[in-house]
């Protein structure tokens, strides 16, 4: 599966923002999805994850009550809505597939987007 992440951009703190991660192939509704985030100071850390079917989720307790994540199986497409977003939240935003069990371990997962850079300005 081929990821395509968008979205990204420059919004001052405490406004949202959404991203969108177009995948192709026939099997994305087979895929656990998950977003994680790279910063300069830190490796790329897990953001959140989604089962193929929409009805498991996990976050990081960092952006719990802040983001969602959702999925739309019939357009391949992978959602991120951020709101009352931080400083702490700027980062380059990957969406990331998985054919095995979901999990918060990024090197669980095969596919990757190419990123795309979410800046929160103070």
């Amino acid at each position: 599966v081929q990821l395509q992440a968008s979205g990204g951009g420059l919004v001052q703190a405490g406004g949202s923002l959404t991203l969108s991660c177009a995948a192709s192939g026939r099997t994305f509704s087979s895929y656990g999805l998950a977003w994680f985030r790279h910063t300069p100071r830190k490796e790329r850390e897990f953001v959140v994850a989604i089962g193929p079917n929409g009805d498991t989720t996990y976050y990081a307790d960092s952006v719990k009550g802040r983001f969602t994540i959702s999925r739309d199986n019939a357009k391949n497409t992978l959602y991120l809505q951020m709101a009352s977003l931080e400083p702490e939240d700027t980062a380059v935003y990957y969406c990331a597939a998985s054919s095995g069990t979901l999990t918060t371990i990024k090197n669980s997962y095969a596919y990757w987007g190419q990123g795309t850079q979410v800046t929160v300005s103070s």
